[in-house]
């Protein structure tokens, strides 16, 4: 639990640095901006995995730039159903979807999967 507040988190700074340094991407609060996180983390466990493997002939022929947009696509569904937070648009999008990554990249340096 404690790794999954963690991560959520992590992906807050990356929406609110992505909100810094964007234009098309907006909170209308730093709860908003929470909420998003955490159902930006459902959305990737959930929804993200159904989508890759729908479209993974087209990431296989795209040499994997398309996933850039399935990012996206999951920041959008999560704007879609928060009222508090929106996307303007498929470049915001991929704008928000790198920069989020980065910042999950970074901070998975810091937040280590438990030993098995």
């Amino acid at each position: 639990m404690v790794r999954f507040i963690l991560r959520a988190l992590i992906a807050a700074l990356g929406l609110w640095l992505a909100d810094a340094l964007l234009g098309g991407i907006a909170f209308s609060s730093g709860v908003w901006l929470l909420v998003a996180a955490v159902l930006l983390g459902l959305v990737n466990a959930v929804v993200r995995p159904i989508v890759f493997w729908l479209t993974l002939p087209l990431t296989i022929i795209t040499l994997g730039l398309f996933l850039l947009v399935v990012n996206a696509a999951m920041i959008g569904l999560v704007a879609l159903f928060l009222p508090g937070f929106s996307v303007d648009g498929l470049g915001s999008g991929v704008a928000a979807a790198i920069i989020t990554g980065i910042v999950s990249w970074l901070g998975s340096a810091f937040v280590k999967d438990e030993a098995k």
